[in-house]
C-alpha cells in the first residue's frame, strides 16, 4: 500500500510536467541565525556570531532548532555539544507563537510580526545557560533575562555574494525601504573581530602612502579592527592607544586624498573612473574600492563624490545622465560644444569627419542630422564616462564589496548608495548644538551658573563658525572633536558629548570619547579667541 501510495504521487507530478515539479518545489527563504550565552546580566547574544540560514519557511521550531545547530557548528568549530534551545530575540524560548496558543512555523512568526524574511533573527543556547539565567531573574527583584538592544541585535541581513552576471539581485526587487543605512553598517560590521587589529602607521603629510602599505601588509584582514598610530611634526609616534578617534581622523583623511588620485576625473562632486595603466598594475582600483567599504563599516566617513552614472553602472541602474561639464579634456569638450551648436546638417557632417578619430574610437562615428546631435551627444558622452573604462570599474566594484559592503548596496540600493555619490549635508550650527551635549553640574551650584554662561559662548561661537566671522569653520571644529568631517553613515559612536573646564584656557578634545572640554571664560571676547588660537594649533586635527 505504501509503494502504491508513493508510485500515485509520483504519477501526478509527471502529469504536470517540468512546469508542475516547479511548482510543487518549496523555495526555501533565508533568515538570521545568532548565538546567546550567559552573562552576567543575562542572556546576551554573541557580536559577530549572526550567519544567514536556509530554510523552508514551514519549519518547526524542532526542524530550525536542528539546522540552526548544524550550521552554527559548520561555521564555527569550538562550538559546545549542547543541548541546545531555539529562542527569540528577548530570549524567551521558541514554542507558540508569540501572544498565541499556535504552534511555531516559520512562516505564521512572519507574518506574525510583518518582517520579511530575510530581516528575521532567531538565537540558539545552551539549555543549561538558559536554565541558569531564568534562575538568576526568578532570585533578583529585577528581571535578567531582559531583550537586548536593537544595536545588540543587529537584526539586519548578512549578505552573501551575488552572481556577477545578475546585474542587481533579486532582494532588491522587494527591497525594505523602512531598513536605516546605520543599521545595515552595523549588522556588516558584526563581521569585524575587535580581538585582532592590523596596524597601520600614518604620516599625515602623506596619508596616502601610508594607507597603501597597511592595506598591503600580509597580515592585513578586513576583519581586523583597525590600530592607528600617527607621526608627530618631530618624526616620532605620538603617545596614546587608538579607541576609535585616530581611526576616524584617518579614514577622513584617507577620502579627501583618494578623491584627487589620478584614478578619477571629472568635477570634485561627481567623480568617475578612468583608466590608467600604471594604476592598474598596482591594483589601484581594487585598493580604491576596499578603502571606501572598509571606511564605511568601520565608522568612517562615506566618499560623497563618486558620480551618480558610475553608481547606477555599478548597481545595474541603465540610468544616465551627464553633461558636457563632465569631460575635464578641453579639446574633446570644445568638439561636443561645437557639435550641439552646429545649425545645420552639412555644417554637423563636416565637425564630425574633421574630427573622425575622436568618435570612431567611440565607436560612433556615422552620418548624424541636427535632429539627432543631442543624442549622438550623449552616447558619446556614455563611451567617455562609462564603457571605456570597464574594466577599472569591474576592478574598484571588487574591492568595494570588502566586507560585503557592495552586496549590501545591491541589496539596499536607494538606502546604501547615495552614501556614494550624494554630497553630505552642510553643518550648521543648530546641527552641531544637537551633536554635542551638555554635562552639566547640579542645578543651583556656583559651577553650573559659569557653565551656562560657557554654553552661551559656544552657541554664539558656532553661529560665527557658520556665518565665517571666525578663523575656524563648522568642519574643522567637528574634526577638531571627533576626528570626522561630518556625521559618517554608521552614526557617531559614543555619542558627543561637552564637558567644561577651567584647568586649561584652551578647549580639550578626546576624540575617542568624542569629548569635547570648552574653557569656562569670563568673556566671549577672551572665549572666541581661546577657542580660535587652541583648535588651529591642534596638533594635526582640524587639518585636512
Amino acid at each position: 500500500m505504501e509503494y502504491r501510495k508513493k508510485k500515485n504521487e509520483e504519477r501526478q507530478k509527471f502529469s504536470c510536467g517540468k512546469m508542475g515539479l516547479k511548482k510543487t518545489a518549496k523555495t526555501k527563504v533565508q533568515i538570521n541565525i545568532g548565538l546567546m550565552s550567559k552573562k552576567k546580566d543575562g542572556l546576551r547574544p554573541h557580536r559577530g556570531k549572526s550567519i544567514a540560514l536556509r530554510i523552508d519557511p514551514d519549519s518547526s521550531a524542532t526542524s530550525l532548532l536542528s539546522e540552526a545547530v548544524k550550521k552554527m557548528r559548520d561555521f564555527n568549530k569550538d562550538l559546545s555539544d549542547g543541548p541546545f534551545l531555539l529562542l527569540y530575540p528577548d530570549a524567551t524560548e521558541v514554542i507558540n507563537i508569540p501572544g498565541t496558543n499556535s504552534p511555531f512555523t516559520l512562516g505564521a512568526y512572519k507574518a506574525e510580526i510583518g518582517k520579511p524574511y530575510q530581516r528575521i533573527t532567531l538565537f540558539i543556547c545552551i539549555k543549561s545557560d538558559f536554565e541558569e539565567a531564568a534562575e538568576m531573574s526568578d532570585s533578583d527583584s529585577e528581571v535578567v533575562v531582559r531583550r537586548p538592544t536593537e544595536f545588540e541585535l543587529a537584526d539586519t541581513l548578512p549578505w552573501e555574494p551575488q552572481d556577477e552576471s545578475s546585474p542587481l539581485p533579486k532582494v532588491a526587487e522587494n527591497e525594505d525601504t523602512d531598513v536605516q543605512a546605520h543599521e545595515i553598517i552595523a549588522d556588516l560590521a558584526l563581521a569585524i573581530d575587535h580581538k585582532k587589529v592590523s596596524r597601520f602607521n600614518i604620516s599625515r603629510s602623506d596619508v596616502w602612502d601610508g594607507a597603501v602599505r597597511g592595506f598591503r601588509r600580509s597580515t592585513y584582514s578586513d576583519n581586523n579592527d583597525l590600530f592607528i598610530k600617527f607621526n608627530d611634526d618631530a618624526g616620532c609616534f605620538e603617545e596614546g592607544l587608538d579607541m576609535g578617534g585616530p581611526r576616524r581622523e584617518f579614514l577622513t583623511l584617507l577620502m579627501s586624498h583618494l578623491r584627487n588620485r589620478p584614478i578619477f576625473d571629472g568635477p570634485p562632486d561627481r567623480r568617475y573612473l578612468v583608466y590608467n595603466s600604471r594604476a592598474a598594475m598596482e591594483v589601484e582600483y581594487f585598493l580604491a574600492g576596499k578603502m571606501i567599504a572598509v571606511s564605511i563599516v568601520n565608522g568612517g566617513p562615506a566618499p560623497h563624490f563618486l558620480s551618480k552614472n558610475l553608481v547606477n553602472r555599478m548597481i545595474g541602474d541603465p540610468s544616465f545622465s551627464a553633461t558636457i561639464d563632465d569631460v575635464k579634456d578641453e579639446e574633446i569638450g570644445k568638439v561636443l560644444h561645437q557639435v550641439l551648436e552646429a545649425e545645420s546638417d552639412e555644417v554637423l557632417q563636416n565637425l564630425i569627419l574633421q574630427n573622425s578619430t575622436i568618435f570612431q574610437t567611440a565607436g560612433c562615428l556615422r552620418s548624424v542630422k541636427t535632429s539627432e546631435k543631442q543624442g549622438f551627444v550623449e552616447e558619446y558622452l556614455k563611451w567617455y564616462i562609462i564603457e571605456k573604462n570597464e574594466s577599472a570599474i569591474q576592478r574598484f566594484k571588487d574591492g568595494l564589496d570588502s566586507l560585503h559592503f557592495f552586496t549590501a548596496v545591491q541589496q539596499y540600493p536607494s538606502v546604501l548608495a547615495p552614501l556614494l555619490y550624494m554630497t553630505y549635508k552642510t553643518l550648521t550650527a543648530s546641527d552641531m548644538e544637537n551633536i554635542f551635549r551638555p554635562s552639566l553640574s547640579p542645578a543651583g551650584s556656583n559651577r553650573r551658573q559659569k557653565e551656562a554662561l560657557t554654553l552661551g559662548f559656544w552657541a554664539d561661537y558656532l553661529l560665527d563658525c557658520e556665518e565665517k566671522v571666525t578663523a575656524v569653520s563648522l568642519e574643522e571644529l567637528l574634526m577638531f572633536a571627533t576626528g570626522l568631517t561630518a556625521l559618517p553613515p554608521a552614526g557617531m559612536i559614543p555619542p558627543p558629548c561637552l564637558e567644561f573646564s577651567s584647568d586649561s584656557p584652551f578647549p580639550v578634545a578626546n576624540t575617542c570619547a568624542n569629548a569635547l572640554k570648552l574653557p569656562v571664560s569670563e568673556s566671549y571676547r577672551v572665549f572666541k579667541a581661546n577657542m580660535d588660537f587652541g583648535i588651529q594649533n591642534s596638533p594635526g586635527f582640524g587639518n585636512f
